[in-house]
């Protein structure tokens, strides 16, 4: 299943409390994030990492990762792993919400 990049941005948007515009690429997007993120690890780190929180991104995975790419952008990697999170929470909705539908008699519905 292919995530339609607004309904990312969207996502990423109200989880972030910022405002993308809908009708950027993913390069863009990755982009945009990449310097968002960079902005809190310099300014305001605690919000970064209750973010990373809210959000459920694995502490983990991006520890791992930070240390196997060490020199590389950390923002840049933390971005991915904000996209990657909000692709697996669509997805998870969507399955859930088409399986619900299937299973509930349309006079059982509120």
């Amino acid at each position: 299943m292919t995530i339609p990049i607004n309904d990312l941005i969207t996502v990423i948007n109200s989880s972030l409390g910022i405002e993308l515009k809908e009708t950027i690429s993913h390069d863009q997007l990755k982009e945009r994030l990449t310097d968002y993120v960079n902005g809190l690890i310099d300014h305001n780190f605690n919000m970064l990492v209750n973010l990373l929180y809210k959000i459920d991104v694995s502490e983990s995975r991006l520890k791992q990762l930070l240390n196997e790419t060490s020199g590389y952008d950390a923002g840049a990697i933390i971005a991915d792993l904000i996209i990657e999170r909000q692709i697996q929470k669509i997805k998870y909705r969507e399955q859930f919400t088409n399986r619900d539908k299937d299973r509930i008699d349309e006079n059982e519905k509120w």
